[in-house]
């Protein structure tokens, strides 16, 4: 048999047959909150890493405590967030709508370019309230 790179290989099984190498474990994936209050009140979360299924759980926990204390104003700032699928497009859907729940204004901010991209694939950037910057979400 012949793979795709051009060398010839024995079927699996076949005399001479290779085991294939094993996949390398998977390193765990680095996500980082970081929160704090305004004097108003308000709640800011920066995210910095990938927000994807491996992130998913410890990024839900942090929005989810931030939602249930009922801040007036919540900015969640993705301005270095390198990476964004479905299932963290839907945490923060989710989180929008605990946070009317809450009567907690769900704001995002400093949106990098690969959020960005999910989010208007989507349609999702008519749904949410976008600002430039962290700054600029608090001041609105």
């Amino acid at each position: 048999m012949r793979a795709d790179n051009g060398q010839d290989t024995a079927a699996p099984g076949a005399p001479g047959a290779q085991t294939p190498p094993a996949a390398a474990p998977r390193a765990e994936a680095a996500v980082t909150l970081r929160t704090h209050h305004t004097e108003t009140g308000a709640a800011v979360c920066t995210i910095v890493g990938d927000l994807d299924f491996d992130t998913l759980a410890a990024v839900q926990e942090g929005l989810t405590e931030l939602v249930d204390e009922h801040p007036p104003v919540l900015v969640v700032d993705l301005a270095q967030v390198g990476f964004c699928d479905s299932s963290g497009l839907n945490l923060l859907l989710r989180t929008r709508a605990a946070a009317v729940t809450a009567g907690t204004e769900l704001r995002l901010a400093g949106v990098a370019p690969a959020v960005m991209r999910v989010l208007e694939l989507t349609g999702a950037d008519t749904v949410f309230s976008l600002y430039d910057s962290v700054a600029d979400a608090l001041a609105a």
